[in-house]
Parts: structure tokens; C-alpha cells; sequence
């Protein structure tokens, strides 16, 4: 899996995060004063890049935590097979994938788009 580590205390709202083996981006991060024995923790709620489900996370802020590689790329209709299934040629590769499409995104062949990818898992941005 494309990830690389960092501490929690560079992460910040907008960001991704890994999370119970999920790409997550960061909706609101906040910290608490150390205590009297420990380090300053973190509070993390995110969201999942691909599933959408609510994910949260409290860790010391010097904790090193996974943070998942997902890259932004551009892409082209091909075709639309369904009501959720378009094949997309990526505009860089110029390969041919097929991606499932958000339901409030009404997609033509020939649109440009964009979309995330981290390994084999793909979503169109609306």
C-alpha cells in the first residue's frame, strides 16, 4: 500500500489519514494540554476517502501515524454503462478504467474529470 508515516502533531483538517486500515481525510483536528504524566493528545474525526463512513482517533500528538498516498488525476469519459459505472480513460496513462460514479453526478462521454486513486481503489470528486 502507497503510505508513509508521520507524526500526529503535522497533521491538520483536509489532510489524509489511515484509520482502521481505511484512507481517511481529516474533518476537524484538535488537541488537549498534556496532563500531568503524558503528552498532548490529538482528536481526530475523519471521513473515509472511499466508503464515506465517519471515522475518529485520539492519539498522543508525538504518535507516528500511516498517512496514505492519494494521488488526484485527471480523466475522460469514455462511456457510460450504467447509472453508477463509467469507464474513464486516465489523461496521463491513457488507459481505460472503470469507475464507479457518484449518484448525484450526471456524466456524458467526453466529459473531463477528476478523480482520487491510492492502489486499486478510485473516486470520481463531484
Amino acid at each position: 500500500m502507497a503510505k508513509e508515516q508521520k507524526e500526529v502533531r503535522d497533521l491538520q483538517e483536509g489532510n489524509y489519514v489511515m484509520i482502521d486500515d481505511a484512507a481517511c481525510v481529516i474533518n476537524s483536528y484538535s488537541t488537549a494540554k498534556p496532563g500531568k504524566h503524558g503528552s498532548a493528545k490529538a482528536r481526530i474525526d475523519a471521513e473515509g476517502v472511499f466508503d464515506g463512513k465517519k471515522r475518529s482517533l485520539s492519539q498522543p500528538v508525538d504518535a507516528k501515524i500511516w498517512v496514505p498516498i492519494v494521488e488526484r488525476k485527471q480523466g475522460q469519459v469514455v462511456s457510460v454503462e450504467s447509472d453508477d459505472i463509467a469507464q474513464v480513460m486516465d489523461l496521463e496513462t491513457y488507459e481505460t478504467i472503470t469507475i464507479k460514479t457518484p449518484g448525484d453526478v450526471d456524466l456524458s462521454p467526453d466529459d473531463e474529470i477528476e478523480y482520487l486513486q491510492m492502489e486499486e481503489q478510485r473516486k470520481i470528486l463531484e
